[in-house]
Formats: structure tokens, sequence, C-alpha cells
């Protein structure tokens, strides 16, 4: 039961996750705003959402290891993982400077989660400061969106892109997406219709998803005894990390380089801001030895790892790819080590 829990649970985060991006993405594509601010701010809500639920959930049932351990290991896997395994096929260029400011953000805000958690527990305070700050990004992200907008043919191009992904998302999610999209869907363009029913059937499934993970993540640990922060950094932060990983698969494959990075630079600033910011609010977050010898410091340097790329405004190479990949595999199995897991 375990197991059917847990991989049910990531199935439908999976699903759910990936009906609410494109719901939210052609519901920003019809306002004509550009992939990149549509990437760092609605697309990474909404693939963060996942992550949001667990560590909710994770918070009110007092498991504070999952609910850290959930955005520490989403934000190393969305890095070495999710930027990884797309590199490895389509190299990704990182060349917008909106992308710069995002991303020394993004590499802030880590560091002032590092600081938080050695000042001790996170607690409504801290969560306080976090949620006043992600305030102030999406403020600042609304106001940069009206200097990016795009013209007509751009916006016609990008809403045909994003049907024609809906329609790859798999045979069920297909079947009733044609049916809609040949009665409603005027061509390049997706109707109210579906785009309501994509954000509402996600915002239903994810609660869901997520308490199922919840479950099946917490009973293996006990049943393996190993400790929750492990499943958390790992099987859990790997299935959360799901939507951010097929989103960016997709925009890698269409040479949508802005959305593949974006979705995860602002994924990863969300996670931190948003998610610990709510969870702590909830109750507080005791920080375990292991997230500051180790966990913290990974995450810290998977941002590092990005920022000459896109100060240099370069390209994630194959090479890159493969290292980031490589580094992720090492860390995987350094949590597991004896040592690591006491």
């Amino acid at each position: 039961m375990t197991y059917l829990s847990l991989a049910g649970g990531l199935l439908l985060l999976l699903l759910c996750g990936d009906l609410l991006v494109r719901g939210a993405a052609g519901l920003a594509a019809r306002a004509g705003i550009s992939p990149l601010v549509i990437a760092l701010t609605v697309v990474a809500l909404g693939t963060s959402m996942p992550e949001l639920m667990i560590s909710v959930d994770a918070a009110l049932r007092g498991s504070p290891d999952i609910a850290l351990g959930n955005v520490v290991g989403s934000n190393i896997a969305n890095i070495l993982l999710v930027l990884g395994l797309p590199a490895l096929a389509y190299p990704i260029a990182c060349r917008s400077q909106a992308l710069g400011v995002n991303t020394g953000f993004m590499l802030a805000v880590s560091g002032l989660l590092i600081a938080l958690c050695f000042l001790g527990p996170l607690t409504r305070g801290e969560g306080l400061l976090l949620i006043a700050l992600l305030a102030a990004y999406l403020a600042w992200s609304v106001r940069a969106a009206r200097g990016y907008r795009l013209d007509a043919r751009e916006r016609a191009a990008t809403t045909e892109a994003l049907v024609k992904d809906v329609k790859e998302t798999g045979r069920l999610i297909e079947h009733a997406v044609e049916e809609i999209v040949e009665k409603d869907v005027k061509p390049a363009t997706m109707s109210r219709l579906v785009i309501g029913v994509f954000i509402l059937v996600g915002c239903i499934g994810l609660p869901i998803g997520a308490r199922l993970v919840v479950e099946g993540g917490t009973g293996l640990a006990r049943a393996f005894d190993i400790p929750e922060a492990a499943i958390a950094l790992s099987l859990i932060a790997i299935g959360t990390s799901l939507p951010e990983l097929s989103t960016s698969l997709m925009a890698a494959w269409r040479r949508q380089h802005e959305l593949a990075i974006g979705n995860v630079v602002g994924s990863n600033i969300i996670n931190i801001l948003a998610i610990l910011g709510v969870s702590s609010l909830i109750a507080p977050l005791p920080v375990a030895a292991n997230f500051l010898h180790l966990d913290l410091w990974v995450m810290l340097l998977a941002a590092l790892a990005i920022v000459p790329t896109v100060a240099a405004r370069g390209s994630i190479t194959r090479t890159k790819g493969a290292i980031f990949v490589l580094s992720y595999v090492i860390y995987l199995f350094a949590i597991f080590q004896p040592e690591h897991v006491t």
C-alpha cells in the first residue's frame, strides 16, 4: 500500500502539475507576455505547486524534515537534473539580460536561506520575511513584464506551440483536449474553456497527490528505517520536480530556451520564498544537522553552477549537462551514506 500511495501520488502530481502549467501558461500567453516572463512567474508558480502542497501538508503533520528537504532537494534537482537532462539532447541558450538579474536573485535567496537555517528553526518571523520578499519579487516581475510585450505574430506562435504541447502530454489528456480543441479553439489560440478546465483540474488534483506522496514517503522511510529527510531530498524531490522536467524538456525540444531555464530559476526562487515561507508560518521548521553539513551547500553550489554561463550569455552545452547529471547521481549516493542518514 505504501508503494501504491507513493507511485499514485507522484503520477497524479505529474499529470495535474502539467495541466496546471499548460493552463497557466495559456492564460499568460493570451495577454501577450514574453516567454521568459511567463516562465519566471506563471509557469514557475504552476510547477512549484506540488512542492507547496507537500511541504504544507508535511508541516501540518509535524514532519519538518520532509517540508524542508522537499524544497532543498527540489532546488538541487531542478538545476542538476531538470537542466542537465534536456541539455544532453538540446543545448540551452542563456542569452537574456533579464535572466541574469533573476539568476542573481535566486543566488541571493539561496544564501539567505542558508543564513536563516544556521540561526535556528524557521519560525513565523522568518516566514513573514520570505513572504515579503516573494511579494516584492512578484511585484517587480509584473512591472518588468510591461517591457516584454509580444507583438501579434509572436503571440500567435507562442499560443500555437502551447496548444501543440497540450496535445503531447499523453493519450488520456490528448483525447480530452482534442475534443475540446476541435470545437472551441481557433487556430493558434487556446480557448478560455480549455484554460479554465486545466487550471481547475490541476488545483484539485495537486493536493490529493501531495497527500498520497507524503503518506507513501513517510511510510517508506519508517519501513526501511531511513530518515524522512533522505526520502524528501531524493524520491519526493525528484517526484515534485517532474513538472519542471517535462516543461523544460518540451521547451528545449522546441528551442524555447528562455522557457526552459526561466522555469527552473523562477521555480527555485518560489520554492524558497513561497513554500518555506508558508510552511514556516504554519509551524516552526527545525533544521536537522544533515542539512547544515551538506544539503544546503549543494543547493548553493548548484545555483552557482549556472551563474558563469548566464553571465557570459552562453549555453548549457551537452558537456555541462553531463556534468550536472553526474553531479546529481553523486549527490544521491552521498545522502544515503550512513554518516548522512544517521
